[in-house]
């Protein structure tokens, strides 16, 4: 086992959340792309623990079936009844037990609704633990206001924990302390069993708490210390919806922050919102009020936004996107996209293509250079290279049961309203006239006409709209042309 590399981690994760007031259990809303137990998991991981286990208990099938999607290696074990903390971490090591697991080195604990929490802090107080020697080393932070919190009551020689007092039984000296307790901590993994064993009920909660531990081991003149959090906010925990959204306010200044230390632009960090799984390359440009969510990834010299949504969307070099809506969809070098622009799964825009004002695609692929500027649908379909599709065309992949698709070649020109009905082929160099309904694949180099021949009925609206607006204006026309003849 490497230096400071604890025999396992157990985390919390059973309680329902009451002030959550949500069907969906605490631990399981999200924040900047993960679940709060997702990203306590994640920090956890950083650890590299040879173990790793969640204590579910509140709607534990969903809760283990969502990590066993986020991290398949997980271990859970199930708290059937919420008897406290210390009752929960005793299931945690449990199922270790139950699977064969001697433990033999350090447990660390944490809590599920802690999202701020870093592997880096997490880190620390591995070594701090094995560095001092201690029985158990608390992770506690300074905060501005204590009230509420435990307070950290120190030796004064040795710096050692001699107590965690909660708010309502400190002291007015102890009320003064601004150091807490996070409510996480390392153990010595031996001690720790043995200690759990020997916690009592007899509070006012009839529960096992596991602070009782630190006590029962002081007692048996083990050493407990602490580990200060260099940021406070790193500790917070997750009770009600404000308090998820402070934490995903300072979870997403953190991820752009850390962007724009990266080389990226970020104009307007208050109104732009990205998850910890997006990524960049350095001189990316990103406007105002922009989401980059999931595993998108902008490249070098891309600029996206202003006012734009992209989720798991790949932007390739100096590609330019601008109020854009755009999900599972892949964005070639050069590309333009938008204003006004829905780019749906499946979409994948070649080298220098475009996708202008108010146009949709889905599960299409456009070649380089190939242009779809404007109030166009592009549904299942494959176009060839520098191709151009002409406004308020609409790809018609849809019979009422089916999808078909419709492919176009290279060097084609659709003409302005045209009608593609799937499943057809365009051939390369082929063009369409304005206002063709496509039913019939078109040879390369043809043009098709699939309209029919425009037929003028004079003197219509004077006979069907007498006294009109219309037949007023077209009379006076009539009168002044054969006033000009």
């Amino acid at each position: 086992m490497s230096a400071n590399r604890p025999a396992a981690v157990v985390v919390l994760a059973a309680g329902e959340g009451t002030r959550m007031k949500s069907a969906t259990p605490k631990v399981l809303h999200a924040l900047c792309g993960r679940s709060l137990v997702g990203h306590v998991v994640a920090a956890s991981r950083e650890l590299s623990p040879e173990h790793l286990v969640v204590v579910v208990g509140h709607a534990r099938e969903q809760v283990s079936a969502h990590l066993a999607e986020t991290d398949a290696e997980v271990r859970t074990a199930v708290q059937h009844e919420q008897n406290g903390t210390g009752h929960a971490v005793r299931m945690g090591l449990e199922e270790l037990s139950d699977s064969g697991v001697a433990l033999d080195g350090t447990v660390i604990v944490v809590c599920g609704d802690t999202p701020l929490l870093t592997g880096e802090t997490l880190q620390r107080l591995a070594a701090a633990h094995d560095a001092d020697g201690n029985a158990v080393t608390v992770l506690s932070a300074e905060v501005p206001d204590a009230t509420g919190y435990g307070r950290i009551v120190r030796e004064d020689a040795t710096g050692a924990v001699t107590a965690i007092v909660e708010h309502k039984d400190a002291t007015d000296a102890q009320r003064a302390i601004r150091e807490i307790n996070s409510g996480v901590f390392a153990f010595d993994a031996q001690l720790l069993t043995d200690a759990l064993g020997k916690v009592r009920t007899d509070n006012s909660q009839g529960e096992e708490y596991l602070t009782d531990v630190l006590g029962i081991l002081r007692e048996a003149g083990h050493r407990v210390g602490a580990c200060v959090a260099g940021d406070h906010r790193e500790i917070l925990g997750i009770n009600n919806r404000v308090q998820l959204a402070e934490a995903r306010r300072l979870l997403n200044e953190r991820l752009l922050e850390r962007a724009m230390l990266s080389g990226v632009t970020v104009v307007d960090p208050a109104t732009t919102w990205i998850d910890v799984t997006v990524t960049f390359e350095p001189d990316a440009l990103v406007h105002p009020g922009t989401q980059l969510l999931g595993a998108t990834h902008l490249a070098t010299d891309t600029e996206v936004g202003p006012n734009s949504r992209l989720t798991d969307t790949t932007v390739g070099r100096g590609a330019v996107v601008s109020f854009t809506v755009a999900d599972g969809a892949e964005i070639g070098a050069g590309a333009n996209v938008g204003p006004y622009t829905y780019l749906r799964p499946g979409t994948r825009l070649g080298a220098k293509a475009k996708a202008g004002t108010y146009v949709e695609m889905k599960n299409a692929t456009i070649g380089e250079g190939t242009k779809v500027p404007h109030l166009s649908y592009v549904g299942d379909a494959t176009i060839g290279e520098q191709s151009n599709i002409g406004a308020a065309s609409v790809f018609v992949n849809y019979d009422g049961v089916n999808k078909h698709h419709t492919t176009i070649g290279s060097h084609c020109r659709t003409g302005a309203d045209n009608m593609l009905v799937a499943p057809v082929t365009i051939g390369d160099g082929a063009y369409t006239a304005a206002g063709s309904v496509i039913t019939k694949d078109v040879p390369p180099g043809s043009l098709a006409v699939a309209r029919g021949q425009q037929r003028n009925i004079e003197g219509w609206v004077a006979r069907k709209r007498p006294g009109s607006a219309a037949a007023r204006a077209a009379e006076a026309a009539r009168r002044e042309d054969e006033g000009q003849q």
